[in-house]
């Protein structure tokens, strides 16, 4: 992870991961078999451990109860993720920088992160027949769409200090939007 969020992908040896992790070359492809799977390694250990904090999906209270207490917990779990990982942000700004060049680095975290998050709430919004949704996925694309926009024009391409916006605001709105009041 270091030498990836050092260098970025292109710039990254499996010379320079094996002498960063003190290890020969020979120990790190008996685990890996190139560049591009030790990455997708590292974005599932990433994702897990994030989801985790966000939505543990093995915790079937996650996301039971009121639609604006759950969608509120869910909001603040995001952000304040966000807010206090800076190697997570500077992974994302890896992932999100590359990924044009590298489409495969995307789809780890896609899969990982992005799709198990968003089925999980789009099921918790269909289940919800009180907010009248016409598209619970949508819904739940907007919502998860909005903070992980929010989390990078303020903290990966730092636009907190240009562009500043308390987070609560981003969050009533955006529940004020889904809950009808």
């Amino acid at each position: 992870m270091q030498e990836f969020l050092a260098n970025g992908y292109a710039a990254t040896s499996m010379d320079r991961v094996a002498a960063t992790a003190g290890v020969s070359k020979a120990t790190v492809y008996s685990h890996f078999q190139d560049k591009a799977s030790l990455f997708a390694a590292l974005v599932q250990e990433l994702a897990e451990e994030k989801f985790r904090t966000v939505f543990d999906p093995r915790d079937h209270n996650a996301l039971k109860g009121e639609p604006r207490q759950v969608l509120s917990e869910l909001a603040e779990k995001v952000l304040d993720d966000a807010a206090q990982d800076s190697q997570f942000c500077e992974f994302m700004r890896l992932i999100v920088g590359e990924s044009g060049r590298f489409p495969e680095l995307a789809a780890p975290y896609v899969q990982n992160v992005a799709k198990p998050l968003l089925d999980a709430l789009a099921r918790y919004l269909a289940s919800c027949p009180e907010l009248q949704l016409a598209d619970p996925e949508a819904t739940a694309r907007v919502f998860i769409g909005t903070l992980i926009y929010f989390v990078l024009l303020q903290r990966v391409l730092g636009g907190k200090d240009s562009l500043p916006m308390e987070s609560d605001r981003i969050v009533t709105t955006l529940i004020d939007l889904i809950v009808p009041a």
